[in-house]
């Protein structure tokens, strides 16, 4: 489901996966809000001792692994994409092409809630560049910039 909100576009779960391609474990965030369409958005989520990663990342001091936080950067700028492109584009893969100045600040745990802050720098064709934070109540836990294709498949 898509909602209007005074700062923007609001997208749900069920309409994330109706969006982009990605399916639980590797589904990465939960809703997208604050959507300016060409712009940026903000991703959420919501991390929980129920991922499956924390079985064995770390069993002693449960941490969310760096490279999925940059992976619900890339899922939040696939909603940001779609919304952008409109409906012709949903559902098709994307692909990362580098990622760039990727800094991890604090570990991200069971109980946080990740506000995935992501914006366009440029778009070129069917190649987008962004530029992601990635924070718990305001705090900076990571940061990258990143590039990916859009395939036509």
């Amino acid at each position: 489901m898509v909602n209007e909100t005074e700062t923007g576009k609001e997208v749900d779960i069920n309409r994330i996966m109706e969006m982009i391609p990605h399916r639980y474990p590797f589904l990465m965030v939960d809703k997208v809000v604050d959507i300016v369409v060409n712009e940026s958005a903000v991703g959420i989520k919501n991390v929980t001792i129920n991922e499956p990663f924390f079985q064995g990342h770390f069993p002693q001091r449960p941490v969310m692994p760096g490279v999925l936080i940059i992976e619900a950067m890339a899922q939040t700028a696939a909603v940001l994409v779609v919304s952008t492109l409109g409906p012709a584009s949903e559902g098709k893969l994307v692909y990362f092409m580098s990622v760039d100045e990727a800094r991890f600040r604090k570990p991200v745990g069971p109980g946080d809630q990740l506000h995935i802050h992501v914006t366009k720098e440029r778009s070129r064709g069917n190649v987008w560049k962004f530029r992601a934070e990635a924070k718990v109540n305001g705090t900076l836990m990571a940061e990258a910039v990143y590039a990916a294709m859009i395939l036509d498949s």
